[in-house]
């Protein structure tokens, strides 16, 4: 959208929602596109990545708990993972159903560069805006992020 486009936008909430979301998509296509390009990680793979850098090793039903996803979507993209070499799955002595997921060197490199990928697309976004347009805009997701916790 233009700034043209934006300053003819009515101010009604459909409106501006509906705005709010077109961008929101448009930005994560941006990220998601620059580090499938640059790191050959989608975002939603980087995700699992993250996940399982900070909290270490865990049962894939844990990473899709810590997701908020379907196990089943999940273990699609653990497989992926696993068959890129940046995850190990491996079987629990007690349950051979239950598999153990973790990140492995190569895991972590590439999840380094993934994520210097994405900060280098929103670092180029979001810092069009001058310091008082971030902080407005900052205040008006905090505040967004709050109504929707209720």
């Amino acid at each position: 959208m233009s700034e043209r486009e934006a300053m003819t936008l009515e101010a009604d909430p459909e409106q501006v929602g509906l705005s709010f979301l077109t961008l929101a998509y448009s930005v994560r296509e941006q990220v998601d596109q620059h580090m499938v390009s640059s790191a050959g990680l989608s975002l939603s793979r980087t995700k699992v990545l993250q996940v399982l850098a900070g909290r270490g090793a865990l049962h894939q039903a844990e990473l899709a708990d810590a997701l908020g996803q379907a196990p089943r979507s999940v273990t699609q993209i653990v497989e992926g993972l696993e068959r890129m070499g940046l995850i190990a799955r491996t079987g629990d002595p007690q349950d051979r159903r239950r598999k153990t997921v973790s990140l492995t060197d190569r895991g972590r490199t590439t999840l380094a560069a993934a994520e210097q990928a994405g900060t280098h697309v929103l670092r180029r976004l979001f810092g069009s805006l001058d310091p008082q347009q971030r902080e407005s805009l900052g205040a008006l997701l905090a505040h967004l992020d709050t109504v929707l916790a209720r």
